[in-house]
């Protein structure tokens, strides 16, 4: 059954690109390979695919400096498939761009699912003025901001740390990417001023900052507001 989705698949190892594009065409996707950073540019390129799944160790470049590099002309979302467990190695993906990050060995059920997650979370981007996170609501067009039905009142910062996260319901924003978006390059390395702006942000929208709803900490990581449904992603 098709889809009409395209994926591609950026992989050195024969064996894997065989597995997923098994997998994958199974599931009804059009399936395109490539086996090194370069083909990847450029299969983007000519190929147009709608999600992108992206192995971190290849030969010329390396998966990270792919991700950024697209990252300077596509929004296509982009899933990390890789052997690198490191804490350090998921930071630098999700910081360059990626939309998720995946562990090697992985199920298939597992992959099918972050897909589905990413995909619908880039066909919900649309350019509406009014973001609603279950009952948190951000209109952008009139900087109002409303929680169970009470407006509240935010600083310019702490709105601009809720729209980025409101805007990627669902997604982890990293520390530095937070800290670059709000305060530029130069205060990249300030958590504490993040960790303030967070915990001040909670007392305002939470009805038990200590126990969040909305923006949750991924240790080490940064920060993820829930998607709309309510569930862990």
């Amino acid at each position: 059954m098709e889809t009409g989705q395209r994926v591609l698949v950026v992989d050195d190892e024969t064996s894997i690109r065989r597995y997923l594009r098994a997998a994958l065409t199974a599931q009804g996707f059009t399936v395109f390979e490539s086996a090194t950073g370069q083909e990847a540019l450029n299969a983007v390129l000519a190929n147009r695919p709608d999600i992108i799944i992206l192995d971190l160790g290849l030969p010329d470049i390396g998966g990270i400096e792919v991700t950024r590099q697209l990252r300077e002309w596509s929004q296509t979302p982009i899933i990390i498939l890789s052997v690198r467990e490191s804490e350090q190695d998921k930071i630098a993906a999700l910081d360059a761009g990626a939309d998720d990050y995946l562990t090697k060995p992985f199920g298939t059920g597992e992959l099918m699912a972050r897909i589905r997650v990413v995909m619908r979370r880039q066909a919900s981007k649309v350019d509406e003025p009014i973001l609603r996170v279950d009952e948190l609501q951000m209109d952008l067009s009139h900087r109002v901001v409303n929680v169970r039905g009470d407006e509240i009142s935010l600083t310019p910062t702490e709105y601009d740390i809720l729209r980025l996260l409101m805007q990627n319901a669902g997604k982890v924003i990293t520390h530095h990417h937070l800290l670059r978006q709000v305060w530029g390059t130069a205060y990249e390395s300030e958590m504490h001023i993040l960790r303030v702006n967070i915990s001040n942000l909670r007392r305002k929208i939470e009805l038990d900052p200590a126990r969040p709803n909305y923006i949750h900490t991924e240790p080490g990581v940064g920060y993820r507001m829930r998607a709309d449904s309510g569930k862990e992603i």
